[in-house]
């Protein structure tokens, strides 16, 4: 069967090499001469040649149709039949007597050997060299065998062989030391701030950057506990007595941090008079910012630690929170300081009610004893906090009246009879009732469950509840 299609070829002479560019899949035959007949005299000479070379049989037969002109195409008639596809590669490969290319590859025809030869064309050579990578790296990926044997290595591998391949710290030390470059541990860097701290050429402002950068230390343990046995914590609580009140700000937010969580500071903290110390700024008249982080270390401070909830007593320190806090018109303080005196009854209720495993804290029964010396339900109602806490209830601040509600919840076993005489307490807890029950509603509408708002209806409840027992 005879089948005529287009196809464009490029034919060009060379180097005595004929090629043959295939892009569409089709083969289209530029003939390039001075004129037309001449060009197609050409063509008929090449393919006489071409026979004679290859002394074989065609499976197809190329039929020249003249054009116009010089640069015009021509047609051939290719006889098609079941062929085999080679699979092009980047280099030149000899086509055979039956085979065909795909779409895209570049063919040529040389005249030296009479073979024709194809590779990949220009786009395929791209895809190829792309995939060809793609191949690579996934045989360069590590077989099982090889993990193996890494892992094998690895459990060879003893302890001295692996510290042998590290250097000593103060090899490196010596390195760093003749490359300029200083290396110190935190202990050395908080040696020298203090150092800088006491030299009377620091100014103040260098000496308000030292304690925030101590402050930042003092966050671990093992830095507070060697801030202490510099003297440096004996430093942080004589800046408290400062007149500059930023050194009292920023003196107090470093004793603050120093404290928490931190038994062995906190002893050393009470030891060395802090208590009093802080006391005695809450007492006079500071900046709003001063007593908040002057509240922040007291509270720090006061944090399970019943030596120094008894010390704070005995100096007063239950007065000089009702004095604040009366004298605090925007909450601030306010929450603070009720907040502060929840987390000390809770403490307390939690301990004598054996809320901790008796097994596992053997000191259980030394913290019963320390906290039995701690009294503060009676010194919370001498000092009128019965009354002082539901103040709180007024502010139109959500979290303050939360922080309000469970005061008073955990208050109500010494404020119990207060709380049933108290007709603005109990109006309160009527209207805050109807408008968080309300929002409640609201949020269910949309779809919110157990929402904030929920929590302190609860509350109200619960208080309530108590109220009429």
């Amino acid at each position: 069967m005879r089948v005529q299609r287009p196809v464009t070829e490029a034919f060009r002479r060379k180097r005595g090499v004929l090629s043959v560019s295939d892009v569409t899949g089709t083969v289209t035959m530029k003939l390039i001469s001075c004129s037309a007949a001449g060009a197609a005299l050409l063509l008929l000479l090449h393919c006489c040649q071409i026979a004679s070379i290859l002394g074989q049989k065609s499976d197809c037969a190329l039929t020249v149709v003249e054009g116009g002109g010089a640069d015009e195409e021509a047609e051939v008639t290719v006889d098609e039949g079941d062929l085999e596809v080679v699979q092009p590669t980047e280099d030149w490969q000899t086509l055979k007597a039956g085979q065909a290319v795909p779409a895209g590859s570049h063919v040529r025809l040389n005249l030296q050997t009479g073979q024709r030869e194809v590779r990949l064309g220009e786009e395929q050579l791209k895809y190829w060299t792309q995939e060809h990578r793609e191949t690579e790296e996934i045989r360069s990926t590590i077989s099982p065998d090889e993990l193996k044997r890494a892992m094998k290595k690895i459990e060879d591998l003893s302890p001295d062989t692996v510290t042998s391949q590290y250097r000593p710290l103060e090899e490196l030390k010596r390195d760093f030391a003749q490359l300029d470059l200083l290396v110190e541990t935190d202990v050395q860097i908080m040696k020298r701030l203090l150092d800088q701290f006491n030299s009377s050429n620091s100014t103040t402002e260098q000496k308000l950057s030292i304690l925030l950068e101590l402050e930042y230390l003092v966050h671990q343990v093992d830095n507070a506990q060697n801030l202490c046995s510099m003297g440096g914590l004996q430093l942080i609580v004589e800046s408290l007595n400062s007149t500059d009140f930023r050194f009292q700000e920023s003196s107090a937010f470093v004793l603050g941090s120093a404290v928490s969580s931190n038994p062995e500071v906190q002893v050393k903290a009470v030891e060395s008079g802090a208590l009093q110390m802080l006391l005695t700024v809450l007492a006079t008249a500071q900046p709003l910012r001063v007593k908040k982080k002057v509240l922040f270390a007291v509270a720090s401070l006061l944090r399970n630690f019943p030596y120094a909830q008894r010390h704070f007593l005995s100096h007063g320190g239950l007065q000089v929170l009702s004095e604040l806090f009366r004298a605090d018109g925007g909450g601030v303080l306010r929450t603070r300081i009720v907040t502060m005196l929840y987390d000390m009854i809770s403490e307390k209720e939690l301990i004598s009610q054996g809320g901790l495993d008796r097994v596992l804290d053997a000191s259980h029964e030394e913290r019963v004893r320390q906290y039995s010396k701690v009294s503060l339900q009676g010194e919370l109602l001498d000092k009128g906090w019965c009354s002082l806490v539901p103040q709180l209830l007024e502010s139109t601040e959500h979290d303050y009246r939360e922080k309000a509600l469970r005061a008073l919840v955990a208050m109500a076993p010494m404020c119990l009879d207060h709380y049933r005489s108290d007709r603005s307490l109990l109006g309160s807890l009527l209207s805050l009732r109807d408008q968080y029950q309300e929002m409640v509603q609201s949020e269910m509408i949309v779809g919110e469950e157990n929402s904030y708002f929920a929590e302190i209806v609860e509350l109200i409840n619960a208080l309530q509840v108590k109220m009429k027992l």
